[in-house]
């Protein structure tokens, strides 16, 4: 008679997360994670749920995806190239718009080289995963984004964390690394979660002090930080010292899709070696055609980018004056994360505002720090500042209905 063989279940590991959803769900909130925009008006207007919503999580925050110029380009593009590529890049995967996407890259930040991947995720993944291998070292805040621990992950290089911002902590774990190895520090200059900055300046000194080279991911600061919109590394005086700024097009560009920029006169070759460049599908020439649009439109935008701040000005100010605990002392971006007690009740203020027409990201354990649970609140250029009054509100009385405030 044979044994009978258990088999293992691979969903196994899940079990936990699937019993904090299920718990969550039984409380009778509406499932946060499972949203439907049925229609889009506006960059800051949604039907969601069937309800019209204020959106205030979705990352555009310089509210390109409804611009007529980047729209009629991307409808050209469709036109004249049809759908899609359907091929990678060195292959039959570049068409003309890929060479001006990465051209109107390279004139935004001034730099020599800049390679287009199909999403901001791969770039990350390819960059840091190419140049960091076996035997090299990779610095990086603990809190960094999930694309750059898979990168250092995929690249076997010996991983160094380091305490979220903490300039001595970095400082620390590059001289213990040994003489002789290479190493890459990987900062971001928007950190997503709590929407606070890196001190650049200081750190990007002390990485080549040490003989480091320097990656600043800038998703969430490209297109409105820093005088040309170039983000923190322009903020902070160091672009001359960073040798790569990864960016996406998903955020202020609005569309899809990720970038590196260099200087490094090596860099021609990552498109040959770099194998998540190398081994996927390019982007549509549609998107392409819409991304250097934009990008070109961004380096016009002053004026988007004086009024974003001023929503974000507002927005922290009128929250900390109703007694919201707010991931930063002040704005430092355009993310105001606010701070719930937990879980659950983070839910039922999430549904709270959803019921009153107003859509933010409900942002949990584990992809949060210190296991803390956020309302995380996106602006966009677009919001006006009438639109910032009756967010307030709907804040307010969320916040009290929920005893949260």
């Amino acid at each position: 008679m044979s044994e009978t063989i258990t088999t293992p279940d691979l969903f196994a590991k899940f079990d936990d997360i699937i019993s904090m959803r299920e718990q969550l769900l039984a409380s009778g909130v509406e499932d946060p994670f499972s949203l439907v925009m049925e229609k889009v008006l506006s960059p800051t207007r949604a039907i969601c749920n069937g309800r019209d919503t204020i959106l205030l999580g979705t990352y555009n925050y310089m509210g390109m995806t409804f611009d007529p110029d980047i729209i009629a380009a991307g409808q050209q593009a469709l036109a004249d190239f049809g759908s899609g590529t359907t091929g990678s890049r060195v292959l039959n995967g570049t068409y003309q718009g890929h060479k001006e996407c990465e051209d109107a890259l390279r004139e935004f930040y001034d730099m020599d080289h800049a390679m287009v991947f199909s999403t901001g995720y791969q770039a990350n993944l390819g960059i840091i995963s190419t140049i960091a291998g076996k035997g090299d070292y990779v610095v990086l805040d603990i809190d960094s984004h999930a694309s750059i621990w898979d990168g250092c992950a995929m690249g076997n290089a010996e991983i160094v964390p380091f305490k979220h911002n903490d300039v001595a902590a970095m400082e620390k774990r590059l001289k213990r690394i040994p003489e002789g190895a290479g190493k890459l520090v990987v900062l971001e200059g928007v950190y997503s979660m709590l929407g606070d900055i890196a001190p650049l300046a200081e750190m990007v000194k002390i990485a080549k002090d040490n003989g480091a080279m320097v990656l600043v991911d800038e998703a969430h600061s490209m297109g409105f930080i820093g005088e040309h919109g170039r983000g923190v590394v322009e903020d902070a005086g160091v672009m001359d010292d960073v040798d790569f700024i990864i960016g996406t097009f998903s955020k202020s560009v609005g569309t899809v899709g990720g970038f590196c920029v260099s200087n490094h006169p090596k860099f021609e070759i990552m498109r040959l070696v770099c194998r998540p460049y190398v081994f996927t599908a390019s982007l549509p020439p549609s998107v392409v055609a819409t991304a250097a649009t934009s990008i070109r439109k961004l380096m016009q935008a002053g004026e988007k980018r004086a009024h974003l701040w001023d929503n974000s000005k507002r927005l922290h100010g009128g929250l900390t004056d109703l007694g919201f605990d707010l991931g930063t002392d002040k704005p430092q971006s355009a993310i105001v994360a606010v701070i719930m007690p937990d879980l659950q009740r983070g839910a039922a203020m999430w549904e709270a505002l959803l019921s009153e027409g107003l859509y933010v990201n409900l942002a949990r354990p584990p992809a949060t720090p210190a296991n803390m649970t956020l309302l995380r609140c996106s602006l966009c250029a677009e919001h006006t500042a009438e639109e910032v009054e009756t967010i307030l509100g709907i804040f307010e009385r969320a916040g009290k209905a929920t005893k949260i405030i």
